[in-house]
Order: structure tokens, then sequence, then C-alpha cells
């Protein structure tokens, strides 16, 4: 569920959550689906992230908005609640096993023509798409290729656009010497590269698993 990643007392995550609003029936639908049917149930975002992502992306009211890492679709169809008039979500899914279940609670949301699925490894479909073509981007992928992702996703994001990071705490192992695995090691570099790029300004915010926010200001 939602506390997976909690670094927070469960407590205090329990009142936050009911403190916020409830997702809607389709997204908790989707939830069950997802822990009942899909493996690794722990990537999806769930309702409280969900609504954060919904509400940053309603503040930008992006035209455009990239996700690498659809999973079941849950993070697209709370981005996509910010869209312009007009705007589209691109989103990229490297396990075909899961093309189905997205396309048809995307589809049972409205947003066939809005939303556009991509499979394949993001390393190869980052690199065709046009250069600041984006408003917002959700990484939310294979942890261990975030600096690779992160200088991609730079050229495709327009001067004051803003990215979205997820899992940058990894549940806490970042502040642990003892901790040497890659995915840690990995958040780790990644972490430090957006702290030093003289190109972005950036807030880490301890929300489940920690979500970076990045502005590209040129």
């Amino acid at each position: 569920m939602d506390n997976d990643f909690t670094l927070i007392p469960e407590d205090l995550q329990r009142y936050a959550e009911a403190h916020t609003t409830p997702a809607e029936p389709l997204l908790e639908r989707l939830e069950r689906d997802t822990h009942v049917n899909v493996l690794d149930p722990r990537m999806l975002s769930g309702g409280y992230q969900g609504k954060l992502l919904e509400m940053i992306s309603r503040m930008i009211a992006p035209f455009r908005i990239l996700e690498v890492g659809t999973y079941t679709g849950y993070s697209a169809l709370c981005l996509a609640k910010g869209l312009k008039e007009g705007g589209s979500l691109l989103s990229i899914e490297h396990n075909p096993e899961l093309e189905d279940r997205i396309r048809a609670y995307w589809s049972e949301a409205g947003l066939q023509d809005k939303a556009e699925l991509r499979l394949g490894e993001a390393s190869d479909i980052l690199p065709t798409l046009p250069p600041a073509s984006f408003d917002l981007i959700f990484l939310d992928a294979d942890k261990r290729n975030y600096t690779l992702y992160y200088p991609l996703l730079k050229r495709l994001l327009k001067a004051g656009g803003w990215l979205l990071a997820d899992n940058v705490l990894w549940s806490g192992k970042v502040l642990d010497a003892r901790f040497h695995d890659k995915d840690t090691q990995a958040m780790c570099a990644f972490n430090d590269m957006v702290q030093h790029d003289p190109d972005t300004e950036n807030i880490l915010l301890p929300l489940r698993d920690g979500i970076s926010l990045v502005r590209k200001v040129r």
C-alpha cells in the first residue's frame, strides 16, 4: 500500500492521508487491481502521492508531459488531470506485459486521445524525442539509470520546465554508508548530480520514498 515506503511515523502518515482528498473510484480500482494481479505493487504511486502529482500538475498546467516508467498507469492518470486544453502526455514503459492493463484504464478515464504509450527502453527512446518539448517530466523508472536519464531529460525540458524524480530517499538507505548495493549508489549519485547542477534549482521532499522537484532555469 501507500505506506510501504513511508519514512515518517505511521500514525502521522495515517493522519496526513485522512486529511487528503481521497482518490477517485477508478484510481482506487486500479490500485486494488495492481496489488492483486501485478508483480511489485509497491511501485504504484498510490492515492497520497498520486494526489501530490495531480496537484503539482494542476499548478504547472503543462501542455506536454513526459513520464518515464508507466508501470500500470496510475501516476499518468494523476498527472494528466493538470494538462492544458489540447495538451498531451507521453509515457514510456519497458514491460510489454502491462500494456493491455494500462490502455484499458486510460481508455476508461477518457485519455485515449491525450495519452500515448511507447513500449521500449527509455535509453533508446529519449534521444529520439525533440529537445525542449516538455513542460513537466516524471521520472520513476529503473534507479540504476537515473544518472543516465538525467541529462537526456534536461535536454527535453523547456526552460522553466519541471522534473519530478521518485524514490530519491530509497527507503532511507541514502543515509547509511553500510548500504553499498548498486541501486543505493546510483540514487546517491543522482541526488548529488541534481544538487550540483548549475542549470537547475531543486528541493528534495521527504514524502513517501522521497521526491525531488527540479526546475530547469536555463
